[in-house]
Parts: C-alpha cells; structure tokens; sequence
C-alpha cells in the first residue's frame, strides 16, 4: 500500500509520517509539504491513500484531491481540516474519510481500516488484456475504442513482448511488413502514437506504456492479461489457452508457436 501525506505545517505533516510508519510498517509512506510536489510523485506512482490537508496554499487539498482523482479514480482521500465547511466538497469527491483536527492515532488508524476502495478490491487492475482467441484491450470492463485500428495493434505488439522495449523500426515491420512507403509509414506511426496517448488520457491511465527514445514497452505490473497469468501459473491460472493467440494479427506466429510448446509439455504430464 502506498500512502502520501500532504500538510503545510512542518510539525503536523512530520507527526502524521512518524505515525504512519508506526501503524503501517510495511506500506510505503511519503509525505510533502505542497501539492504539486505529491502530485509529481502520484504521477509516477499510483497512490492508494492520500491524506490531504484542506488549507494547503495555491493548491487547496480539495483541490488536489480532485486532481489525485482523475489520476486514479480509486484513490482513497482523507482531508484533515480545521472545520467542518469543506465537508460537502469532500462528500462529492467520494472522499473515503473527512477529520477535524487535531488527530488522533486512533483516528487516522480507523479511517485507514475502512477504506472506500479497499485493498482486496484493487487488486483488480483497470486494465484487462485478453490475447486468447482475438486481441483485445478492456478498461473498468468495457473495451477500449481507439481511432485508428493500427493503435490497438500497437497495444497487442507491446502486450505480446511482454515489457520489453520495441523500437519504431520493429513496430513498422511488424504492422506493415513490406508494405508501402518507409516514410509515409514514419509519419503514420507518429500519428498512432499520438492517437495512442490521447485515448489513454482520454482515460485517465498513466505509467501504462513506458516511453524511451524511438521504443515502447508494456508496463506489465500495471495491467491484468491472460497471457502473463497462464504463463506464471500454468495449470494453476484461472485462463487457459487451446491454441488460439491474437487471431487477427499474422506477426505473432513465434510466439503461438512457443506458446503451443509450452501448452503440449504441460498437459502431456
């Protein structure tokens, strides 16, 4: 679990991050002393709790909260306040908590034991890839409608390498083979990434594709697939595969290949 603190007073935020690691020990506990710095930071890590300070300068809490939201909608927000009149602008942020200050142990302990988005409920990612049968991107259960079908092909390479990078040449080759204009084939990339990039901020999902100079990768701990869950548990997983693998697409034919070996070595046990 990853909690951030964010209080403007010095002695108040340093007396909540001693408390937290007291209670928490295992859980990973940041705290800031402004908002933008904790929401650099929940832009590179995605944050379970967040217990904000509402009077916060040039970002209030109930700002930043809202901003945590679009991040990540199963953020769990506990504003800390001095009274009592933020309350309703919490009540429609879905706030998990609401205290007045000062608090207590014993309160903030309470407010993390009933969380609105628990843990074991978000050990469900928001992004499904299923590779069994037809490629297919599915987040919060519905499947992602992107504006070029070349975008979603690009999703299915780098679900298919499994983290590693790809660079632009191996998408071109993959997706158009030998087919066409090197260059007008450049310029199309360019705009499938693009397309890539607003449909996902469309969707408020960060830190899912990794971004290096000319490659991608799949953030493989951000998302839920089939084929990483069968090929880490085998006979254990709840998916199984018969032989089917991203059927619309011919390039992944060695890793169907592959994924055949694996299947007839397991069940000829």
């Amino acid at each position: 679990m990853t909690i951030i603190a964010v209080m403007a007073k010095d002695s108040e935020r340093e007396s909540l991050a001693e408390l937290l690691e007291k209670l928490y020990p295992d859980a990973e506990c940041m705290s800031f002393d402004n908002s933008f710095s904790a929401l650099a930071k929940a832009r590179e890590q995605e944050v379970d709790v967040a217990i904000l300070d509402t009077a916060l300068p040039e970002l209030t809490g109930l700002e930043l909260g809202q901003y945590l939201k679009d991040l990540n909608p199963f953020v769990n927000l506990i504003f800390l306040s001095e009274g009592r009149e933020g309350g309703y602008d919490a009540l429609k942020l879905h706030a998990s908590g609401y205290l007045l200050k000062p608090v207590s142990r014993k309160m903030i302990s309470a407010e993390i034991e009933d969380l609105r988005y628990p843990e074991i409920r978000k050990k469900h990612k928001r992004v499904f890839a299923q590779t069994f049968g037809n490629f297919e991107l599915f987040v919060d259960g519905k499947p992602v409608a992107f504006k070029y079908s070349k975008t979603k092909e690009i999703v299915a390479l780098l679900v298919n390498n499994r983290g590693a990078q790809t660079t632009n040449g191996e998408i071109i080759a993959s997706l158009w083979e030998d087919d066409g204009d090197p260059e007008k084939k450049t310029s199309y990339l360019c705009n499938l990434r693009q397309d890539l990039q607003n449909t996902f901020n469309r969707l408020k999902l960060t830190g899912i594709i990794i971004k290096q100079r000319g490659s991608m990768a799949i953030a493989t701990d951000r998302i839920e697939c089939d084929l990483y869950d069968w090929l880490e548990k085998k006979k254990d997983s709840q998916y199984h595969y018969l032989g089917d693998y991203m059927n619309q697409y011919s390039w992944p034919e060695y890793r169907h290949a592959e994924l055949d070996e694996i299947s007839y070595a397991l069940y000829d046990d």
